[in-house]
């Protein structure tokens, strides 16, 4: 497998942030390829190369690239010490966006350590869609109430579904 768990999954998510963002994109050429599916990240020696530079990028100065890189991490099916603990020090960025996609990933591989992230998260005045994500994905009834707040003002899906799987303590497979 290449990329980040397939073309179509990677180039579908990409477009959309494309779209809501205006074109925003990583400045590091590096990550355009690895979004593009044209470096892979898991499969040989060459790859883990490759997925030690993103991971690497997850400290980068520039914050496009941070996110980017976060983005990246936290849609791969892959859990291993070096990823956990780069989505972990991310979920304390500076910057909200390689935040909630760190937590989305972290809520990926460990439901718990994610859970006082996206408490925290939630307690905001506002509060970016990956956050709900990972809410629907750790799916834990401390984050009925605070999820409330956010559905009575909305009725967007995303919320709704994450405020059904902390209600039933099931997560959400659409956000697996």
């Amino acid at each position: 497998m290449t990329g980040i768990g397939g073309k179509m999954t990677l180039t579908r998510r990409w477009q959309s942030r494309l779209m809501d963002e205006e074109n925003y994109g990583p400045s590091s050429t590096f990550l355009t390829w690895v979004i593009n599916d044209n470096a892979p990240l898991t499969g040989s020696v060459y790859a883990e190369a490759n997925l030690r530079r993103v991971i690497d990028l997850l400290s980068d100065e520039d914050t496009s690239n941070r996110d980017w890189a976060a983005f990246v991490i936290a849609n791969l099916k892959l859990d291993t010490p070096d990823i956990r603990s780069a989505l972990t020090i991310c979920a304390d960025d500076p910057d909200e966006n390689v935040r909630a996609e760190a937590i989305r990933g972290l809520s990926r591989i460990d439901p718990v350590v994610a859970l006082p992230y996206i408490q925290r998260a939630l307690s905001a005045p506002s509060v970016g869609l990956d956050i709900f994500e990972a809410a629907a994905i750790v799916a834990d009834v401390s984050l009925v109430e605070p999820l409330r707040k956010f559905a009575s003002h909305s009725d967007d899906k995303i919320i709704a579904d994450a405020l059904e799987a902390c209600r039933t303590g099931q997560p959400h497979p659409w956000y697996l």
